[in-house]
């Protein structure tokens, strides 16, 4: 989301807040940026359960964009917008990590699944589709995308490593700039072997697919804005986008074993 250039009242209300603490100014400031947090509430809730509340992504992502109020400094050359995103984002993900939020009923439904996976590869010797899986478990092939999509995405959250420290921003604006951390070859080496290979499970993919993912996560359109460019409702939209998320997991999944 582009940040628009600062003028007029808005740079009364960053001087007020900068100098002050102005609690109008704050507010004002608040009101402006709110829009950021429903924009990363309504993307990261594309991958979760229906039982996690919207309402608390939201309070989560407000704690970050408060955070980011707090620390924010002019002097670093670093976009609020930017900057901001950052902090809410990492605020909901860590909200996120401290609740176990995928319920035991998905959990277990999440090795049955997998279980028939394996059974299904080691008959067929090949990978396995949602709706075989879901025929042999008497399943909807849609509970099916939703279950292993959830348990991936919580899976996710717990090993992936987020700074908290007040140089996040500068860290991803390294990854951004191309800077390397010279101290992990082996590191630098693995990832791309894995980003090699996720383009090439991609291009696996079907047009739809590939056109919604692409929107979704390069162009950062929402599900509704996806469904409007396609001529296709939301629902089925999300349900492409499960679909495709389900077969690179299992690519993925393969290449860690």
């Amino acid at each position: 989301m582009a940040e628009e250039p600062i003028q007029g009242e808005e740079q009364k209300d960053w001087d007020l807040w900068l100098k002050s603490r102005d609690p109008e100014a704050g507010n004002a400031l608040v009101k402006r940026y709110m829009p950021l947090v429903s924009f990363h509430v309504q993307r990261i809730a594309a991958g979760l359960p229906r039982n996690v509340s919207k309402e608390d992504l939201k309070s989560l992502g407000m704690f970050g964009l408060l955070d980011s109020l707090n620390k924010f400094d002019p002097s670093r050359e670093l976009r609020f917008d930017t900057y901001a995103s950052f902090r809410i984002r990492g605020a909901i993900l860590d909200g996120l990590r401290k609740e176990d939020w995928l319920s035991r009923g998905t959990r277990e439904k999440a090795k049955k699944i997998e279980s028939a996976i394996e059974k299904l590869e080691q008959k067929y010797l090949r990978a396995v589709s949602p709706k075989e899986v879901a025929l042999e478990l008497g399943m909807e092939e849609t509970e099916v995308c939703t279950t292993m999509n959830e348990q991936f995405f919580a899976n996710v959250l717990s090993i992936e490593e987020t700074g908290t420290d007040n140089d996040e921003p500068e860290a991803a604006s390294r990854l951004v700039s191309g800077e390397r951390n010279n101290g992990q070859p082996e590191s630098e080496l693995e990832k791309k072997e894995t980003v090699k290979e996720l383009a090439e499970a991609i291009r696996a993919l079907s047009e739809k697919e590939q056109l919604v993912l692409g929107l979704f996560y390069q162009e950062e359109c929402t599900l509704t804005e996806i469904g409007e460019v396609m001529g296709l409702s939301t629902s089925r939209i999300s349900q492409i986008h499960s679909k495709a998320i389900y077969k690179l997991r299992n690519i993925l999944e393969k290449q860690l074993l």
